[in-house]
């Protein structure tokens, strides 16, 4: 029973953590052009959408919601933009889920589709309400890829610790 709480309070810790990511990072990438924003609870929630939920389950998609609404309220100045980008993000990539087997490649595409999706619509919605002003080829060089690349990055470092045991939980939480 207890194993209900373990995703939830993973991704809780790594929102409040990802706020203070820029701080481990050394100062000359902090201070340069490049905009590196990290996503890493969505990719737990890509994770979890990949190895935890069945294709009948939608745990992800839920907290997604939940977790972008909490992003928003923290974070950001506008409500909402977040919660509605993850939530329609986990939706595709559990959509493509149920098509595909869930691997290390998969996931990991999975991984870099969905924030790229994630970035270009933060992007496209800060544009159209005024928040950002960039063009759109600074957003590509200097925010897009090196985001996705950082987030990758994290990606390789939690898949190994987090997948087999999102599996087992979720085995025990269909047995329940």
């Amino acid at each position: 029973m207890i194993q209900r709480f373990y995703l939830p309070l993973i991704s809780f810790l790594l929102l409040v953590f990802q706020g203070m990511a820029m701080s481990l990072l050394p100062s000359s990438l902090v201070y340069s052009e490049l905009l590196i924003t990290p996503h890493w609870v969505l990719i737990i929630l890509m994770l979890m959408a990949v190895f935890f939920d069945t294709d009948d389950t939608y745990y992800s998609i839920l907290y997604a919601v939940i977790f972008g609404l909490l992003i928003d309220m923290v974070y950001t100045s506008m409500l909402g933009v977040y919660m509605f980008t993850y939530g329609i993000v986990i939706y595709i990539v559990h959509g493509f889920k149920k098509m595909l087997h869930g691997n290390f490649l998969v996931a990991m595409l999975l991984s870099i589709m969905g924030l790229c999706i994630t970035e270009v619509f933060l992007y496209t919605i800060y544009f159209f309400s005024k928040v950002t002003q960039m063009p759109w080829e600074s957003f590509l060089l200097d925010r897009l890829i090196p985001t996705v690349i950082a987030n990758l990055l994290f990606f390789f470092l939690v898949y190994p610790l987090l997948k087999s045991r999102m599996e087992k939980w979720s085995e025990t939480i269909q047995r329940n």
